[in-house]
């Protein structure tokens, strides 16, 4: 398991974001670091995601950076580039996991069926993220995949809200969850951080109850 992986397990929440200005990148990261969440999916569904990223790692690096959507090596390359410490698909695409394990960059492939498991399982990766969760079945089918595939774990991303998050952190196969809620993309828009950093840390604070 990577340190990113392990630092990813100890917050169980993964803020899955989504930027149209990279000069909202920075006061984002503050945000999440003062909340007690020094940690960043940075989405590749905007042209501003690399320089968000950059923008980021260089000040603020105590946040750990994640590039999400990835769906292309070269994706890769520019996220990793820009200071990115793991990426993050949408579903399993064989040449970016490839890619990746063979630069020792640390990948959570997108899976929500039994081959995609095995296809993932293949590459030596045991950490995977569950997407879309709730589309996908939910509790139901991370309850179901527990069976076959004792030694995954999962981090399910999409559908995931406050109202489910205990149902997801309470399975013995999820590592944590990802989700957007806390970091709502009309608020960042709008330059309200304030309410970005109280979001994230009342997202905190469930968290560790739920774990107890």
């Amino acid at each position: 398991m990577s340190n990113a992986t392990e630092t990813i397990e100890t917050y169980g929440l993964v803020p899955v974001i989504k930027l149209e200005s990279a000069d909202t990148a920075e006061p984002l990261a503050a945000a999440l670091r003062d909340a007690g969440l020094p940690l960043a999916e940075v989405t590749f569904r905007t042209a501003a995601a690399a320089d968000a990223i950059r923008r980021i790692a260089e000040a603020v690096p105590e946040v750990l950076l994640g590039a999400g959507t990835v769906l292309t090596v070269e994706q890769v390359k520019q996220a990793v580039g820009a200071g990115a410490s793991f990426i993050v698909t949408p579903g399993f695409n064989p040449r970016v996991v490839e890619y990746c394990v063979r630069n020792g960059i640390t990948i959570t492939p997108g899976v929500n069926d039994p081959s995609a498991v095995e296809a993932a399982l293949e590459y030596g990766l045991t950490v995977l993220k569950f997407f879309p969760a709730e589309a996908s079945g939910g509790t139901a089918m991370l309850k179901a995949l527990a069976g076959p595939y004792g030694n995954v774990r999962f981090i399910p991303t999409g559908g995931v809200s406050t109202a489910n998050l205990e149902q997801y952190l309470t399975l013995k196969n999820v590592a944590a969850v990802g989700g957007s809620w806390m970091v709502p993309s009309d608020r960042i828009a709008a330059g309200d951080f304030e309410r970005v950093g109280q979001l994230t840390s009342d997202a905190v604070r469930l968290v560790r109850e739920i774990r107890g």
